[in-house]
């Protein structure tokens, strides 16, 4: 793990919270192991959350009918994006792993750090339409969300009120980590801290500096490759990975389930 960088971004407004707890364990042990550790604290850094032409410096091409990311695409290539999304993306271009650390609200992120993702991750920079998922642009770096939840663990099982946690997990870890090219780490979820004895929570927090000892070297989740869906029929699935598959009692991932069962796990564990 050593001479690895480490990109922590961070959505927190207290810094006496179990999120800055979390974010402070994971500094300490990855700066101890040799690593080199940046910071984004969005709410510090007052994070401009709101995708808008002002992201653009000088003129965009077509003010009348603004569209976001093909503009910012150009200004990307151009050098005219803001200094904190060019200092962002630098932060994110010398990463080997990226850490979001927050508290879920709404069942995702906050929206400081959805609004990191909207400006940060831009079309050329973070995404092309032919290098995505599998074949992404950073298919070469590792990410994991680390978060807090205001629900207990049940609460967010196949049979909970709030539904499957890896169906929440969808949408963030294969629509927006995993579309960039992320080889994506299982999450590491805190299950409502708040509501738990001080002792339990110091425990966590041991757990997790024990499992960043070995972070780097761990599986990621497993996603259906970029390869098996023809892109000439509507990036449908191939007819030969499916009738492959059409036996097994699962579908292939929480999104591809091919109406089957979804797979236990597929957005919490490597190697299910």
């Amino acid at each position: 793990m050593a001479s690895k960088k480490v990109l922590i971004v961070y959505a927190h407004q207290s810094s006496g919270s179990f999120n800055s707890a979390a974010k402070d364990a994971a500094v300490e042990v990855l700066t101890a192991k040799g690593c080199t550790v940046e910071v984004s604290d969005l709410y510090a850094m007052k994070f401009k959350a709101t995708a808008t032409a002002e992201d653009i410096t000088g003129k965009v091409k077509n003010a009348d009918h603004f569209c976001y990311g093909e503009e910012t695409k150009l200004a990307w290539e151009a050098g005219k994006l803001t200094a904190d999304i060019t200092e962002e993306q630098r932060k994110l271009t010398e990463a080997d792993l990226v850490i979001f650390q927050f508290p879920m609200y709404w069942f995702t992120v906050p929206a400081i750090m959805k609004g990191w993702m909207d400006r940060v991750l831009t079309l050329g920079f973070a995404f092309t339409h032919e290098k995505r998922y599998s074949q992404g642009i950073f298919k070469d770096k590792k990410a994991m969300l680390s978060f807090t939840t205001g629900s207990q663990e049940s609460m967010f099982s196949a049979n909970g009120i709030n539904g499957d946690m890896n169906v929440t997990l969808w949408p963030l870890q294969n629509g927006i980590l995993h579309y960039c090219g992320f080889q994506v780490l299982a999450p590491q979820i805190f299950w409502a801290p708040s509501h738990i004895p001080p002792e339990l929570r110091q425990g966590w927090l041991e757990s997790w500096r024990t499992r960043m000892q070995g972070l780097l070297g761990e599986n990621s989740l497993a996603f259906t490759p970029l390869d098996c869906f023809d892109g000439e029929k509507g990036y449908q699935l191939k007819p030969e990975v499916h009738e492959k598959h059409a036996s097994k009692e699962f579908g292939l991932t929480v999104g591809i389930h091919l109406g089957k069962a979804l797979p236990p796990n597929n957005q919490m564990k490597a190697g299910v």
